[in-house]
């Protein structure tokens, strides 16, 4: 009985780490090439020390090694490491946002206007403006 009762609590802590991991942005994300669909990078979504959430590249999927075309501190470096969203704030919503973006591959900066989970917790829409221009990317879950 008690070996029934320990499975059973086992069980359930088991499925509430995963509801709990896929209802949040935290994890590793393939990001998508806007025009090709196809995957550029496993960025991995963390939290950062003053409580905000941060994604940084932790693989190249076939990109050029280094960021030749990105300026200031990231030219000429590898894209692993590279720093592509901060300071993501918790919205009521249950979305993220409120942060910073850059994109590499257009050496880009823009407002992290939301970071939202959608299809179940398996995809993430990252909306990002640059003045009162926005676009959406998808990332796909890769954890």
């Amino acid at each position: 009985m008690r070996k029934m009762i320990l499975a059973a609590v086992l069980a359930s802590l088991s499925f509430a780490a995963t509801a709990q991991h896929h209802a949040s942005p935290v994890g590793k994300w393939k990001t998508l090439d806007d025009k090709t669909g196809k995957a550029m990078t496993i960025s991995e979504i963390y939290e950062a020390k003053n409580g905000t959430l941060a994604a940084k590249i932790t693989e190249n999927l076939g990109m050029p090694a280094n960021c030749d075309e990105c300026s200031g501190q990231y030219k000429g470096k590898p894209y692993v490491g590279i720093v592509t969203l901060w300071n993501l704030k918790a919205q009521p919503d249950g979305t993220w946002g409120g942060g910073n973006g850059y994109k590499p591959s257009e050496d880009r900066n823009f407002n992290a206007k939301s970071v939202k989970l959608i299809d179940g917790g398996k995809k993430l829409e990252v909306k990002g403006c640059v003045a009162f221009i926005c676009r959406t990317a998808t990332w796909v879950r890769a954890d």
